[in-house]
Formats: structure tokens, sequence, C-alpha cells
């Protein structure tokens, strides 16, 4: 047995609450050193009682390491201490936080300290709004969805969808577009919108703020905005906005009047400046966001004026206008407390509002349940990319990875991750395809079989390229019907409506039953209640035949399987599922 490699901690997502009586907990030893693991538990309140035990079940496997996971329920004295016992099949050992112990977990005492919580404060559990588990967003870059109102238009805005389009090119979109299009956004079947900056500003895509209370006037008003709330709740829609807190624009007031009264202005600590009078060139004479990005003047959060405006700036748009959370820009860059005030201020304003970070690497310091709910996942994005789109990893490669970055959160963290495929930041996903739209429809099977919340860029569903320079994906949405591609379109629909209507998808636990490297197949399967969904996935350019052992994973030896996109039927005998997969396809099959 490799000590070195086994580990685990009684925090994060290794031991925690899943709700107020149970009790989660993780250990990650060698791959394929164990061969099983117990838990060993009781209640450190009564010494004498003999220790229960539960069987740890394997649920994950990375290209290194096992992860052996159990869910107990917590004791009405909610004091609990454990042990666990691993067998690798030539030793027996006893793992306690003081290390390791030939001694067997039997007796009432083991002479070292056990792994221990005094007390299980039911308010410490992770809970995030009940809705987000349901939601598939669609995000929405404002400036470059619609025009529903020519009259509030930029002076230099250009005919819609010209090209080639630069950061200074305006196209006019507003939010009475994003209104006049709902009918299509819900044909589309999306029960979520991600709105990119909305505020007043200078620029096209409004990260540069010059008034967080106010809607920009190229986009419309607040009577404008507060009626697309109301329309999209009335639809079953939930909306959520950018919150750019990291920094504002060199229009912002503030910051104008450090420029104006240097020094003396009172709000030349809500910055950090180097040096006086303040100069945009040849660099900036203050903290920026990036590197001498002169017109993004990065905020002071460690002020409390700053924090008490930016916070406030949070709740006031969720009590005036009835938002359901927040997208925040950059949230890795701001420092903890500041988002730990900033959750409790905004859940006390709706406890169901949803808070996502762009966190664009590891989460984990901001998702321990005290600052965000989520956050947008592009190490998933990531994955995928190089999966399906590049088809630079194989199967294998793709199970590993993703087994970590599941294993990287609590159970509450991964069911609503914001899976991105691609945003307003990125390439457009079809486009790193080489165009090959069977590759991408492979990729948003997945996706939106996968655990946590998918998310579809604006075009992505009808077929938008763009690659090379950053304004190249962030082009007009294409609303003329022979300029879509319908197909892809018809089967974005399709998933949506498969992913809504059936729970294994959204509250399903998730179990590999097939990876094959060499023909890049790969399979899953979602578990819920009564319901077992099986999905399957060939990215590879030749038919495969995969063959997946169905009574293992619960499927009974003889069943008809229906493929909820084709209505194709498989039947199974002899206690396989045979599935022959064309090229760069995949199927999602139901028992019933």
């Amino acid at each position: 047995m490799l000590r070195k490699a086994i580990y685990h901690k009684p925090w994060g997502a290794y031991a925690y609450l899943l709700d107020s009586d149970r009790l989660s907990i993780t250990l990650r030893p060698k791959k394929e050193d164990l061969r099983s693991c117990q838990l060993f538990y009781g209640d450190p309140s009564e010494p004498d009682k003999p220790l229960e035990k539960l069987q740890m079940k394997r649920v994950a496997t990375d290209d290194l390491y096992d992860y052996f996971r159990v869910v107990v329920k917590v004791p009405a004295s909610r004091r609990f201490r454990y042990t666990m016992l691993l067998d690798d099949g030539s030793e027996q050992l006893c793992y306690t936080e003081a290390g390791f112990s030939s001694k067997q977990p039997e007796t009432k005492e083991l002479g070292l300290p056990f792994f221990e919580f005094l007390y299980l404060r039911e308010n410490d559990a992770f809970l995030v709004p009940g809705w987000a588990k349901s939601a598939i967003f669609y995000q929405i870059f404002p400036e470059r969805f619609c025009n529903g109102n020519k009259t509030n238009d930029p002076p230099n805005v250009v005919e819609w969808g010209r090209l080639p389009v630069t950061h200074e090119t305006f196209y006019g979109g507003d939010l009475r577009g994003i209104l006049e299009k709902l009918p299509y956004l819900g044909n589309l079947g999306i029960n979520a919108i991600y709105l990119t900056p909305i505020f007043s500003s200078p620029s096209t895509h409004k990260y540069d703020t010059k008034d967080y209370y106010q809607i920009d006037p190229h986009f419309g008003d607040l009577a404008t905005f507060k009626q697309l709330v109301r329309k999209c709740h009335e639809m079953g829609i939930r909306i959520i906005l950018d919150g750019v807190f990291d920094h504002c624009g060199f229009e912002f007031w503030a910051f104008q009047d450090v420029v104006q009264k240097g020094p003396k202005s009172e709000y030349e600590d809500w910055f950090r400046i180097y040096s006086f009078p303040i100069k945009t060139h040849p660099a900036p004479t203050y903290e920026t966001w990036g590197k001498n990005v002169w017109d993004l003047p990065r905020f002071r959060t460690s002020n409390p004026e700053v924090r008490e405006y930016l916070v406030d700036v949070a709740v006031y748009w969720i009590k005036e206008t009835d938002i359901d959370g927040w997208r925040l820009d950059t949230a890795s860059e701001i420092d903890h407390d500041f988002w730990r005030e900033f959750r409790k201020a905004v859940k006390a304003a709706n406890p169901e509002a949803l808070i996502v970070g762009e966190v664009p690497h590891d989460a984990s310091p901001w998702l321990e349940g005290d600052q965000l709910d989520s956050a947008m996942n592009y190490p998933f994005r990531d994955i995928v990319v190089d999966f399906f789109a590049k088809s630079c990893i194989t199967a294998e490669d793709l199970g590993a990875r993703l087994a970590r970055l599941r294993m990287r959160y609590r159970q509450h963290v991964n069911e609503v991750l914001y899976n991105l495929l691609g945003s307003h930041d990125t390439p457009r996903f079809l486009t790193l395809c080489d165009s090959n739209v069977e590759k991408m429809i492979c990729a948003l099977i997945f996706q939106m079989a996968y655990i946590g919340m998918p998310v579809i860029y604006c075009g992505d569903e009808i077929g938008m390229s763009g690659g090379g320079s950053g304004e190249d994906w962030r082009g007009g949405m294409t609303w003329d019907e022979t300029g879509q591609n319908q197909k892809l379109l018809d089967i974005c629909k399709k998933l949506i409506s498969i992913r809504k209507t059936h729970s294994a998808l959204t509250n399903g636990d998730f179990t590999i039953v097939h990876v094959d490297p060499k023909s890049n197949t790969y399979a899953y399967l979602r578990h819920h209640d009564d319901e077992r969904i099986l999905v399957a996935i060939n990215n590879s350019p030749q038919t495969q035949d995969v063959t997946v052992q169905n009574r293992k994973n619960g499927f009974p030896p003889e069943l008809v399987l229906t493929d909820l996109l084709s209505e194709d039927k498989h039947k199974v005998s002899d206690g396989k599922i045979r599935l022959l997969l064309k090229p760069y396809s995949g199927v999602i099959l139901s028992e019933h």
C-alpha cells in the first residue's frame, strides 16, 4: 500500500455536510491500490459504544488516484468521529488524523486520534439556490444581439452584421431587441439568461462602467429593463446580470474626481494611485485591470467605502428590478473578505439569488459556502475543447481530467457549475472544431447530459463562427434563417428539452461505464430514483462498436432502450448493451 499517496482532510471537498442530516466523506488513495475501504464511525460522546461501519464506494478515478466516498447520517448529538480501514489485499491499515495504525478499529478506542467533528453545525451546510440545478443558461452580449429600438442607437452605429467587427463597431443591440426575441429564446427552451454588462459605459462591451445605477442609454432605460425581467419571469426564465466590481471605467464619477482634484480628492483612496497628476500614457499612473489597461482603473476593495458602495449596487438591482443573481467579472482578483460581505448582503436581499464568479482556474477557495455559489467552469471547457474540438487527448484522458475536476468540489458545487463551451471571451466552439458540425453536436450532447448548468453562448446554437481576434467571436447575432444552421438549432432544442424532462440529467449520480482510448468512445450513466440515462459518445471519424455491461450498472438483463435524440430502439440481451455509433456522434438512452 502506497501510504504517501493516501489523502483525506476533515473539511473542504473531502468531508462536508450535504444537508443538515447527511455527511459526505471522501478518501483519495493511489489508483488501483486499494481492494476495499471501510468507514468506522461513532459518537465521541459515547466512547463505550461500538463503532458502526460502512463500505466506501469508488466513485471516480483519474490518472493517478482513486476516490472512495460514503454518505453517513449525522448522529442526533451532531458529534462525529471516524477512521478508515484500508485493505490492499496484502495488508490492512487504519487511517486516522495521526496517520496509519495496524490496530483494528473494532475496539472502542484506537489509541490514536480519530478524525473528528466536535459539533456539526447545520447552518454550515452549503446550500445553493434550488432552481440552479435545473438551469440551462443562454449568454447574451446585448450590443450584438438584436436592435429593437433604433431611436436610442449610438451615433456611429453600422449596418447589422457588417464585417469586419472591431471593438469600436456599434450595431445598436439593446434591451428592446432582447424583449423582441424572447419568443425565440422560449422556443429554444432555455430557462436562464446571463447578460454581459448593461450599465452606462462608452464601449461596446460595457466592462468600463461609468454609472452603476444607470442602464446604458443606448440599451434603454430602467422601465424597459424591468419589463424584460418581468416578461422573462412570466416565461419561467431567470435572469442574472454581470457585476464588474474589480474595476470601473475611466469616466466613472469617483475616478474622474481623482483626475480633476488629484490628492485632494476624497475618493483618492478608492483606487491605487502611483503618482500625480493622473496620466494614462505611456503607462497609467494608477493600478488597472490587466497590464496598463488605462481605461479600466482598479478599485481598492479593501477600502470600507468602496465595499459599501459596490455591495449597495448589487443589492439595489436585486430589490429594484427583481433580478435572479449576479455573474461576477474577474472574481478571483478581488479579496475574499469582500465576497463574504457581498454574499451576506445579496442573500439577505434574495436567498434564491445565484452568485456565479469568473474564476478561470481552481475555484475551491471561493466555493466553501461563504462566497460564491458557482464558478464559470473554464477547466471543463478546456477539457471539452481538447477532446471534442481539437482531438488532442484520448477518451481516457477525458475521463481522468473530468474526474479530477469533479473531486475538486463538493457535490452541491458540481451540480451548479457554469459549464460553458464558449463565451464572449473565447473563440467560437464551431471554429475550434474546424467548422465540423458533427463534432460540435457531439460536444453538445456531452455537455447537456453532464453534471452542472449547461450554457449556450448566443449564436452557437445556429452555427456562428469566429476565431482570431476577440471581436471575431462577438459578431452580431445572425437572425436571417438562411444564414443559420437549422440542423444545429434543432439538435440544441431537442437536447434542451431532454435535459428539462429527465430528472436524472439534473439530479442524478454520475458513473463512467465505458472508456476506450483507442476508439475514443466514452459512456456514462446518470441515475436518479428509478430513472437511468445512458450517454455514449463516439469522438472519432470511424463508426465504433461500444459494449456496456448492463447488469452491474443497474439495468435489468433484458430491456429495450430508447435513444431520446432519434427515438431509435436498442434491444439489450445477454447482459450487454451493444451500440453501433456513427462517426462523431452520441446517443442518450433511456430505459423507459
